[in-house]
């Protein structure tokens, strides 16, 4: 292997940092990541900032992940390719759990939903592909906002039931929650008598999108909590196509 330049690997393990939890890291923080001087790391920073890269929040002076990096990411994966590498591990999905899959992306703060498999039964069912649901209200969007950088939990939070988080706390905690355990559900918080439990797709590690299912409270719980079985249907789903995009 050829030799590297020392700069630019410390550019990209900054970014790896920013992206890798926290939300916001200060000077101190990153020095003390990489053992690096304060002064060499000043100036990898002020590169970053000017190529849009990476952001300094004003108030903290600590800084995040850039926009102009956001859109190069968002246009690494074409969202009809996911669609497209989803569409047999979705339908698969619908056939084990017997209720409908959802897949989504980020888009403006809230779920744009790509794709739908309509729960195999012959019920009525409404085609949702296309539609924009509330991120903190949905297990989709609870799994797209625990992965986004940009994620700000004060921002004002719209009750669609009683039980809609609209507390920042309470939606932090949350994001925590599925940071950990590696899927989310809502209970009743987009719709009252409905539950939906989702899992994170990756692309290489890094969240692209979400996949899910929803339905009656009745036929996705058991005693108050989400059916176990139901997540692990979920979670196989998305580290399915995971694997296929990584390929």
């Amino acid at each position: 292997m050829g030799e590297t330049i020392q700069s630019v690997e410390r550019a990209a393990a900054i970014l790896r940092l920013l992206a890798s939890g926290s939300r916001q890291l200060g000077v101190a923080e990153l020095a003390t990541a990489m053992g690096l001087p304060k002064g060499t790391l000043h100036g990898i920073l002020r590169t970053l900032v000017h190529v849009g890269f990476v952001e300094q929040d004003r108030a903290s002076g600590k800084y995040r992940l850039g926009a102009t990096l956001l859109a190069l990411g968002g246009s690494y994966l074409d969202l009809n390719e996911l669609r497209a590498r989803s569409l047999n591990w979705a339908d698969g999905l619908a056939g084990r759990s017997r209720e409908s899959v959802w897949i989504g992306t980020l888009h403006e703060g809230q779920v744009l939903v790509i794709h739908h498999v309509f729960r195999p039964d012959n019920s009525m069912q409404v085609l949702q592909v296309g539609a924009h649901l509330p991120a903190h209200a949905t297990a989709l969007g609870k799994v797209l906002l625990a992965s986004d950088p940009y994620t700000d939990p004060a921002r004002p939070l719209a009750a669609c039931t009683p039980r809609t988080l609209t507390e920042a706390a309470a939606l932090e905690a949350e994001l925590d929650l599925v940071r950990t355990q590696g899927w989310a559900c809502d209970l009743e918080e987009l719709e009252e008598g409905e539950v939906s439990i989702a899992a994170p797709i990756k692309d290489h590690g890094v969240v692209v999108g979400a996949i899910g299912i929803r339905g009656a409270i009745e036929r996705l719980t058991a005693d108050g909590d989400p059916q176990m079985e139901l997540v692990s249907y979920v979670r196989d789903a998305a580290r399915a196509i995971s694997r296929d995009l990584a390929r």
